[in-house]
């Protein structure tokens, strides 16, 4: 009912996302099925969906990168799709920094990442010596700490329409205790922040749950259609100087 709902408001507004594409790239130590639900709403929304599966736990993102989101923008450009947008979920994001500090996708048009350490995360930090923690999350998962030899922090500031979903609560009380409150178990909300962002909303969702829940679902169309979020918890940037520099 909520997904109906979400369509008609954007069927009354006008508003058509014609033959847009939309890459979601899924987070560490999931599989594109993660992104399943996401990927239906934007579909029944009108996008060209591209939902990657990519080996998260097997290689460095400096290696991922490329291997997920090249495939995925030669299909969206199979389509001619005039705009390619990006949703993403947790490294997914990371992986797209990445990419776009290496590469320039001419057609790139909003990105929304959900629950990203673009600061890093502190559970890292804490736990990268733990015995299985590498078997585990793989060579990229130990990328993700806050120092400033992690990789978070040798990326620079984004230069593309960014907006950020940022989880407030956990379920899982443990890591939480390493990170930084408000957190959604995973990664804090200042951790999520990165230089050049254009928006920020805090939902109160836990980190795996982000790409799943309506009320997310419903931020992530309402940025791609109008470049903001929705709600009081909504915060906007002036984000047109690194826009118009890049």
């Amino acid at each position: 009912m909520r997904i109906i709902l979400a369509l008609m408001a954007l069927l009354m507004s006008g508003y058509s996302a014609g033959s847009d594409c939309v890459v979601l790239l899924h987070g560490l130590a999931r599989t594109a099925s993660a992104m399943s639900t996401m990927e239906q709403a934007l579909t029944d929304a009108g996008y060209f969906t591209v939902n990657v599966d990519y080996p998260s736990r097997q290689h460095i993102v400096e290696k991922l990168a490329p291997m997920a989101i090249a495939p995925a923008l030669a299909k969206c450009r199979a389509e001619h799709n005039p705009t390619i947008h990006f949703v993403t979920h947790s490294m997914g994001g990371i992986l797209l920094r990445q990419y776009t500090q290496d590469h320039k996708i001419a057609e790139l048009g909003r990105v929304v990442m959900m629950g990203p350490p673009n600061q890093g995360s502190q559970v890292v930090d804490n736990l990268k010596d733990v015995p299985g923690f590498e078997a585990f999350n793989g060579p990229a998962g130990m990328q993700l700490g806050t120092g400033e030899q992690d990789l978070p922090k040798q990326l620079g500031p984004v230069t593309f329409e960014l907006g950020i979903i940022a989880g407030t609560s956990s379920i899982n009380l443990l890591l939480s205790n390493y990170l930084p409150n408000p957190d959604d178990g995973k990664v804090s909300l200042e951790n999520t922040k990165v230089a050049g962002m254009c928006a920020l909303v805090s939902v109160n969702v836990s980190h795996p749950f982000l790409m799943k829940r309506q009320k997310v679902i419903n931020q992530v169309l309402h940025f791609l259609q109008y470049g903001k979020f929705s709600g009081e918890s909504a915060e906007h940037y002036n984000c047109q100087a690194q826009l118009t520099s890049s």
